[in-house]
């Protein structure tokens, strides 16, 4: 038993290395796809790792999922790999454990390390049970041929190899690196009516129409109108995106129309995302529905973190841009720095912006980015009341030349919410929600921080479909998404499973993150997790400088979530003083 104990120690230690290492750190998606298929293997569970439930306990998909039209797990495994293999080859090339994730499966592997870089291709031992085996000795009589020389010959075989496979790629390889920092490239082809109706092929063509006008809004996408040409008619240079698609009847109910949509990648042809829409016999009437169908695909394209910024994401999260900066690679590193809250992705964002040149430090997105920075100052160290109030202020100024240069901006409207929601402007924050969602009805971010802050409000019942909808576009999904799921699981009692959306979105907001988190705990008994999260209360600068509930009373109206707040904490062992005065 004493055994299997120190052997459960052991891959905890190399996944604490692991989730600690800055490259792992900068996706909390991955950290947390890691964590799960690890301590699931650990309890003996491995058994329920599957798609399914990694889609849907990891990453937030509804309970409908469906692995075959969703490839959200699989992408994600993909990167795992590719992280874990990075590490083991550099700063953790020397860790007594290696965790891997072979090709085709989710239940990972632990390898005791004999100083050989391994990857997920790499013949591994299968479970903890050979983590303490003996090396087996070679038999008597058996000729050996020293380590030494087969290395020499191996690294020679290797340069040689090297030397001729990558003559000439090693120009490609520079190509693509470019390619990934650069903006992206779409053209929308009008899609294909293959029904016998022709009275709808107006409005076929019409939605690709209509995915231009709204996709050539956004400001870190370049996108045109293919009409009905061929493929070959690719955009120039040939490295970027074609989205095509077709209409046809639907196989189960011919009176509905099916859409089916692909992306793909004109640098290798390969199909990056696709998706399949049904359109009802009765939806068919709805002079709306080609409205609807546009934001169901632009919450996907349109979005930051979709399937168009992969490559620019990837290259980001492992390589520096110094000397390099550009709106495109800012605007996602700001992405970067919203799903994780931490300092390291806003200094990386924050020295991304100030190192434009002048007339794009001066445009609106720039502006409305550098404002959202310094308001929320994640690594401010002055947490007086009046640094907090000159922060504001610049923030404000930002905000006000932002709103000017960019007024149809969702993204700038966006920004400006969260100014006046963390002032407690609540009215001007929701009218500014407002106008970031009429401007861009699939921008998420603003969707989700739009249904955080009803919630905050009170306003519960309105708030879930709106993060619903935002959590269920296949993109990355940032853990202050989980705020709101967390508050409707902790109304309806459903405490393990606020518990578990609370821990993901403590990890985001470091004010009211945490004591949700206590919520949910005392909620589900867990005194351990209380006492986990209490120093993280008692250590926010914010508190420590007002007072808890009077710092979230500036985000919270909702005087019954406070008095549950109140009585947590007290309960927690938190002074009632602490709550309304500093500390």
């Amino acid at each position: 038993m004493a055994e299997a104990t120190d052997d459960k120690d052991t891959a905890l230690a190399a996944l604490d290395r692991l989730t600690a290492w800055s490259e792992m750190a900068r996706s909390p998606q991955l950290t947390r796809f890691l964590d799960y298929i690890v301590r699931k293997t650990l309890d003996g569970d491995t058994q329920s790792i599957k798609a399914y439930s990694i889609a849907v306990d990891v990453f937030g998909r509804p309970t409908d999922f469906d692995p075959q039209s969703d490839p959200i797990v699989r992408v994600q495994a993909r990167r795992l790999r590719a992280l874990l293999d990075q590490y083991y080859r550099g700063p953790g090339a020397d860790d007594r454990l290696h965790i891997l994730l072979p090709i085709g499966r989710y239940v990972p592997d632990f390898v005791k390390s004999d100083g050989v870089p391994r990857s997920a291709a790499t013949s591994v031992v299968p479970s903890l049970i050979d983590l303490d085996a003996g090396d087996a000795t070679a038999p008597r009589g058996h000729v050996t041929v020293s380590w030494l020389v087969l290395l020499v010959i191996a690294l020679g075989a290797a340069a040689l190899a090297y030397s001729l496979s990558t003559w000439g790629p090693r120009q490609e390889q520079r190509a693509t690196v470019s390619s990934a920092v650069q903006e992206p490239k779409l053209r929308v082809m009008e899609f294909q009516n293959l029904t016998d109706d022709p009275s709808i092929t107006a409005s076929v063509s019409g939605l690709a129409v209509d995915l231009v006008s709204r996709l050539q809004q956004l400001h870190f996408l370049s996108v045109d109108y293919g009409g009905r040409g061929e493929l070959n008619a690719q955009p120039s240079p040939p490295d970027g995106y074609v989205l095509t698609g077709i209409v046809r009847r639907d196989s189960t109910v011919p009176a509905n129309l099916q859409y089916n949509i692909i992306l793909t990648d004109l640098a290798n042809n390969g199909v990056v995302w696709n998706r399949s829409l049904v359109v009802t016999a009765d939806q068919l009437a709805d002079p709306g529905r080609i409205d609807r169908l546009s934001v169901s695909i632009l919450d996907v394209l349109g979005n930051p973190r979709g399937p168009l910024h992969t490559k620019a994401r990837q290259y980001l999260s492992q390589n520096s841009v110094t000397g390099n900066e550009s709106l495109y690679i800012c605007r996602m590193l700001f992405t970067m720095y919203r799903e994780s809250a931490t300092i390291g992705a806003a200094e990386r964002a924050r020295s991304c912006y100030t190192a434009l040149i002048d007339s794009d430090q001066k445009t609106g997105i720039a502006l409305a980015a550098m404002a959202s920075l310094t308001a929320e100052a994640v690594n401010a160290t002055d947490m007086s009341t009046s640094a907090q109030l000159e922060r504001v202020r610049a923030a404000s100024v930002m905000l006000a030349e932002a709103v000017q240069l960019s007024p149809t901006s969702s993204f700038v409207w966006d920004q400006r919410a969260r100014l006046h929601e963390s002032i407690g402007e609540h009215d001007l924050a929701e009218a500014a929600y407002g106008t970031a969602m009429q401007s861009n009805p699939s921008n998420l971010d603003a969707l989700a921080a739009h249904a955080r802050h009803l919630a905050f409000l009170g306003q519960l019942d309105q708030a879930i479909p709106l993060a619903q909808r935002a959590m269920a576009a296949y993109t990355i999904i940032p853990d202050w998404y989980y705020g709101v799921p967390a508050l409707a699981a902790l109304r309806d009692g459903d405490f393990a499973k606020a518990a578990r959306f609370a821990e993901i979105y403590a990890r985001s907001d470091r004010e009211f993150g945490p004591v949700l988190a206590i919520l949910a705990a005392e909620g589900a008994g867990d005194d351990a997790q209380v006492a986990r999260q209490l120093p993280r209360v008692l250590e926010v600068p914010s508190f420590r400088a007002v007072g808890i509930v009077t710092q979230l009373r500036r985000r919270i109206t909702d005087n019954a979530l406070l008095d549950r707040i109140r009585t947590a904490l007290v309960d927690a062992g938190v002074p009632a003083l602490s709550l309304v005065t500093a500390y």
